[in-house]
């Protein structure tokens, strides 16, 4: 399948999407909201595909955000109504009883483990490529801001995920300061928001240096804890617990989950099928 706001690319079991709209800064549009919702699930569901990477074209931006041109999509009667509504009747289809995605991956539903690569400007919905990655890394160019509210407009879903990771006075000061307050690579790495920081010509090479690693682990096994944490999260610790044992019991019943540890006895590596 072809995509006009998105380049996709395979190497070997790791995939990469990038958001192609390096002349709007790659802002998500409503082509490339569905453009996006249908690559994630292609992804989940491609066997071959064990590891995504995410990133921007350009050196500019990973992702500013939505792109203007959204709001006039989400009037009624001249209110925004912050809705996406995508010029259909309101409340037409689940989609809109839903809190507006824009580009973020359904990373509660997927298995499968996000490395975002920031590669220059994230601000607006794309933090939520940040905060919402299992391993996000940048280039030293980067800078991270919210600006919503500078632009009369309540910060919803994007500072509220955000607040999960950074420290929550951090997150709030970005938030009310808006655009006036960017956050370097070099300081979200020492909050931890991202877990590496590279130069930029390199950050594509370790992304996928990444994910290779990634994927020298149990496929299945990866999944089952990522989602263990991921889920786990929103539970008290001992429901959290019993969730990952129903994860760790799953997996110990595949086929990978008996050839880790005859590989470990037998002192080779592990021929991983995903299965």
């Amino acid at each position: 399948m072809s995509w006009n706001t998105l380049l996709y690319e395979k190497r070997g079991h790791a995939a990469c999407i990038t958001l192609n709209r390096p002349d709007k800064l790659n802002a998500v549009s409503i082509e490339m909201m569905k453009e996006l919702g249908a690559l994630y699930r292609e992804v989940e569901e491609d066997d071959d595909v064990w590891t995504l990477i995410i990133t921007g074209a350009g050196r500019k931006a990973l992702c500013a955000g939505a792109d203007l041109s959204v709001f006039e999509l989400t009037k009624k009667n001249g209110h925004t109504t912050g809705i996406d509504m995508w010029g259909e009747p309101m409340l037409a289809n689940r989609r809109q009883w839903e809190v507006p995605q824009e580009a973020t991956p359904p990373y509660m539903e997927m298995t499968k483990p996000i490395i975002c690569a920031v590669n220059g400007v994230a601000c607006g919905a794309g933090l939520d490529l940040v905060s919402t990655a299992d391993i996000a890394i940048a280039a030293d160019h980067a800078t991270f801001f919210d600006p919503h509210v500078s632009i009369g407009v309540v910060s919803g879903r994007e500072m509220v995920r955000t607040a999960r990771v950074l420290p929550l006075p951090v997150a709030m000061r970005m938030a009310v300061l808006g655009k006036h307050e960017q956050l370097t690579a070099q300081r979200a790495y020492e909050l931890g928001f991202i877990t590496e920081v590279v130069p930029s010509a390199s950050l594509m090479d370790r992304a996928w240096e990444l994910a290779e690693i990634v994927n020298r682990n149990a496929p299945l096994a990866v999944r089952g804890t990522r989602m263990a944490i991921r889920k786990g999260l929103s539970l008290p610790i001992y429901e959290a617990e019993l969730l990952a044992e129903s994860y760790r019991i799953r997996c110990a019943q595949t086929d990978d989950g008996a050839e880790g540890p005859a590989a470990f006895m037998e002192k080779r590596e592990p021929a991983w099928k995903g299965s």
